[in-house]
């Protein structure tokens, strides 16, 4: 049982390593294609998103609570509030939320 733990890290290190090092042998010059940047350039924001999203409804008590969170991070956010003020305004509409609608 234990070796199968070792295989499975083994093989775990050769796929994340294959996936860096292949496209730096396949590409040998810069990415001149404007839709490709844009593309690998929102990948990370997708990414984070896609993950973020689900948590963001499930982790809470009520998913009304956290979709408020959602809403009320977003208006933080465009109205140019950083991280930490976003973070805390969205935690407080949980809170007060759960504290009144649970």
């Amino acid at each position: 049982m234990q070796t199968n733990v070792y295989v499975y890290i083994a093989v775990m290190a050769f796929a994340t390593w294959l996936m860096r090092v292949v496209p730096s042998l396949v590409m040998k010059r810069p990415i001149s294609n404007q839709f490709f940047q844009s593309f690998l350039y929102y990948v990370p924001y997708v990414t984070l998103a896609v993950m973020t999203f689900p948590a963001i409804v499930e982790a809470t008590q009520s998913p009304v609570a956290g979709a408020a969170a959602l809403i009320a991070g977003i208006i933080a956010a465009w109205l140019g509030a950083g991280l930490l003020p976003v973070a805390v305004i969205c935690c407080l509409t949980v809170f007060i939320l759960e504290l009144f609608v649970h």
